[in-house]
Order: structure tokens, then C-alpha cells, then sequence
């Protein structure tokens, strides 16, 4: 009866768990075998197929798309003699070539073999032609290639991002993890003409690992042990990854060749002109990507304004202190890309509970060190000083004493755009003195706890 109530007790649990952790797992749980089924399209492919139409398709020879790379496929247990990335990427190539609708493939990979197999057909039809028969062509002529199509996965870096997090209370709990590699193709035309590159792109893709078990492992009762675990694995394809990417380097190829005037859509196709437009605005957004995703700022503008909302705790000799709002007006001068000057002036109240309330002024200047300037997201630090007045009436007195003090905080900002951004931060203001509360207690002075959350508008020179 006990492990029963054990199990009642923990269903509840368990179930948010299963549901949360491997819901997915198990409903597609592989219980059976599956017949041989064409190949799962990437997501990039329908994008491909909606190029604008070409003009007039053009016959490339593809020789041989490689594997640059070297790399053997990461494990864990030690060295692993299978490759990261397919063999196979010259057949990948050629049916992203013929999705797009812009390029007619020719055998060139085995052309050892079609040569040969013509050699066959020739001397058949020699040796077993009739008289009539001789004057005609023996075997229709090979199609030339105007271009030649070459490069290769160039790079596969793995664990570009690893990390995970986890949390266990009591025996229950769960942890989850996640790897991102990345690969890297580049393909380039070439005129079989003059020799002369086309033009030449660069792709890369992320390959995204992740992993998540939640388990409980506890004693109910006296040599009775409760354990439950589940989990669920999910490894990106490197195929279709890799596929993706060669999908996305013809697409690009075929847009930066209209751009450039190499070869003309088709005339009556009305889409051309928006798809440029599309494609130079994604260009214009890569450039200031880098290789984790995140987009960069060129550079922040000189000076800025800021207001903020603000709360703030005493921490101070007498108990039950208040959380109170508050508001600052402050003016930001940036000396460099990273380090800023900030001069804030703000209005709090601080109380203790059924004790005082105390409405207060403040002024302080602080410098700000951002650790990521060029980064949408940064974290940040602060420290300085100011000036406080206690600008409320007291029960027995009226203090109009002013307080020095010294402020160190942390925090983070998001830029919104290039003129907007939003800044959230905590600090910690601490008195040099333990009189500010009128109550001289302890060996420590007075501290107030403040956080903000405020906005900050841009203007001037980059």
C-alpha cells in the first residue's frame, strides 16, 4: 500500500514530466519497420523552386562537388572513421540545379563511362549498319557545357555552441542539453569560354543537437524505491543539412548573377524585380550577422537620453522594509565603444513598514563598461557615485542633511534599433555613513537596493 500511495503521489508529477520532456519521443516512436519512401524535401527547397524563371536555362557540367572538409564524425567514445558530411554532395548539386529551373545538367562526374558506352554504340552500328545506312551520323553529338559549376563543402565545425542546464530537488528532477555544429559549402561558375569565375557564394548551415531526460529517483519508505526516467534525443540530419545549404548556394548564385546582369530572367515574369529587392535586403541583414546568429551593431551614437521606472529597498537597521517605486531622468556620453558616461537624476521613496516613508532626491554619475558593444544584446556593468537628499518630514524632525554615497550595478540592455534601447539593471547604493535611517546600528552603513528598467534614445554622430 505504500509504494501505492507513493505512486499516486507522484503521478501528477511524473506525468508533466513525461508530457513535457518526451511526449514527442514517444509518439513517434519507431515500433515497427517502415518501407523504403522518397526523400524528405528541406525546408529551403520550396523556396528554391519559386525563382523567378529563367529566360533561357543554361547546360552546366558538374565534375565533382567534394568533401574539402577532412573531418570525421564527432563522438564521444573516441575517433570515428565515418565521415562528418556525405560523399554523395555532386548528386545533391545536380538536383538542386534542376529544381531551380534555371540549368540543364550534363553528365560529367563518370563521363569515363558514358564516353565508353558511345564507343560501344559506335562500332555496333558500324559493324551491323546497312549499305544506306553509312552516310547518316552514327550517334547524335554530347551537349557542351557553357559553365562548369565547382567547389565543395569547404568546413564542418563541430560543437560551435555546446551547453545545457538541469535542476534536481528531492530526487526529481531534469536536465537538458544541445550542440550546434555548423557547415560550410562554396560554389562557383566558370566559363568554359574564357576560364573567367562568374561568380562565387559562400553558405553555411547549422546542424542542431539536443538532448533532455527527467527522472525521479527517491525512497518512499523503508527499502522502498521509487524510479521513473525518461528522455528524448534529437540529431539534425547532416544530409538534408548539407543538402539545405547547396539549395541555398544555387538560389544564391542565380540571384547575384541577375543582380549582376550574367543571365536575364524571363521578361514576362513579374516576380524578377521583387526578389531582387528581397535578396539584396537579406544580403544588406547576413552582413551584420555573425556566426552565432546574432546581429551587430556598427556602431552605437555618441549621446543618449534615459528614462527609467525604479524600485528600490532599504536595507538599512530598522525591519520590514518596503519595496517602493521611483523614476530617473538621466544623460549618456558615449567615450568609446564600450565604456560610457552617464549622469542620472531620480526621485525615490524608501520605507520601513508602519515605522517611516521617506521621499528622496538623488543625483550620481556613474561610468558603464558594455562587454559586447557591437552586439544587439550586451551584458553590462557600472559603478560611481552621487548625491542623495531626504527631502520628507519626519515625526520629530526635519532632516535637510544630504548623504554621499557609492553605487555598483549589473545588468544587460537590448538594442531595439539603432536610436532605441531598453536597459535593465540592479544596483547596490551604499552609504559611507550609518546615519541616513537616523538609527546607528551595526558596523556597516546603510545600503538602498535599487533596479531599473529604462529606455534610452540615441541621437548624434556614430
Amino acid at each position: 500500500m505504500t509504494l501505492l500511495k507513493a505512486i499516486s503521489r507522484y503521478a501528477l508529477p511524473i506525468a508533466i514530466l513525461f508530457l513535457l520532456s518526451s511526449c514527442n519521443a514517444y509518439l513517434n516512436q519507431p515500433m515497427k519497420t517502415t518501407p523504403a519512401r522518397i526523400a524528405e524535401k528541406t525546408s529551403f527547397n520550396r523556396a528554391l523552386k519559386r525563382l523567378p524563371k529563367t529566360k533561357e536555362p543554361m547546360v552546366v557540367g558538374v565534375y565533382k562537388f567534394r568533401d574539402q572538409t577532412g573531418q570525421y564524425k564527432p563522438t564521444e567514445n573516441g575517433a570515428s572513421w565515418s565521415t562528418a558530411v556525405t560523399q554523395g554532395a555532386t548528386s545533391l548539386l545536380i538536383e538542386a540545379l534542376e529544381d531551380s529551373g534555371w540549368f540543364v545538367p550534363i553528365e560529367r562526374e563518370n563521363i569515363g563511362n558514358l564516353l565508353n558506352e558511345r564507343k560501344i554504340i559506335r562500332s555496333s552500328k558500324i559493324q551491323y549498319s546497312k549499305d544506306d545506312e553509312k552516310n547518316k551520323p552514327l550517334i547524335r553529338p554530347l551537349l557542351f557545357a557553357g559553365i562548369i559549376l565547382e567547389g565543395g563543402i569547404v568546413s564542418y565545425d563541430a560543437n560551435v555552441i555546446s551547453g545545457g542546464a538541469g535542476v534536481r530537488y528531492f530526487g526529481a528532477g531534469g536536465s537538458g542539453q544541445y550542440r550546434q555544429d555548423r557547415v560550410t559549402v562554396c560554389l562557383r561558375a566558370i566559363s568554359t569560354q574564357s576560364g573567367k569565375i562568374l561568380k562565387s557564394v559562400y553558405v553555411s548551415k547549422t546542424l542542431l543537437s539536443q538532448k533532455l531526460d527527467v527522472g525521479i529517483f527517491r525512497y518512499v519508505s523503508f527499502k522502498r524505491l521509487l524510479e521513473f526516467e525518461t528522455g528524448i534525443t534529437y540529431n539534425e540530419p547532416a544530409d538534408l543539412a548539407v543538402t539545405e545549404a547547396i539549395e541555398k548556394a544555387v538560389y544564391s548564385l542565380v540571384m547575384e548573377g541577375l543582380m549582376d546582369g550574367l543571365w536575364q530572367a524571363d521578361p514576362e515574369d513579374k516576380t524578377a524585380k521583387l526578389a531582387i529587392q528581397e535578396f539584396k535586403k537579406e544580403t544588406q541583414e547576413m552582413a551584420q550577422i555573425d556566426v552565432f546568429g546574432t546581429k551587430s551593431i556598427d556602431q552605437r551614437m555618441k549621446s543618449s537620453i534615459q528614462i527609467a521606472l525604479t524600485g528600490s529597498f532599504l536595507n538599512g537597521d530598522y525591519p520590514n522594509s518596503m519595496i517602493k517605486p521611483g523614476a530617473e531622468i538621466g544623460l549618456n556620453q558615449h567615450l568609446s565603444p564600450s565604456l560610457s558616461l552617464s549622469t542620472n537624476f531620480g526621485y525615490n521613496t524608501v520605507a520601513s513598514k508602519e515605522i517611516f516613508s521617506w521621499d528622496i532626491l538623488y543625483l550620481n554619475t556613474h561610468l558603464q563598461w558594455t562587454f559586447i558593444p557591437n552586439k544587439k544584446m550586451s551584458p553590462i556593468v557600472y559603478a560611481g557615485g552621487g548625491l542623495l537628499s531626504n527631502v520628507s518630514t519626519l515625526p520629530y524632525a526635519f532632516r535637510e542633511d544630504n548623504h554621499f554615497f557609492a553605487d555598483l550595478g549589473v545588468g544587460f540592455q537590448v538594442m531595439l534599433n539603432d536610436k532605441i534601447e531598453l536597459q535593465f539593471s540592479g544596483e547596490q547604493v551604499y552609504f559611507f555613513k550609518d546615519d541616513f535611517d537616523v538609527l546607528e546600528q551595526g558596523k556597516y552603513g546603510d545600503q538602498i537596493w535599487r533596479s531599473r528598467l529604462g529606455l534610452r534614445i540615441h541621437f548624434g554622430k556614430k
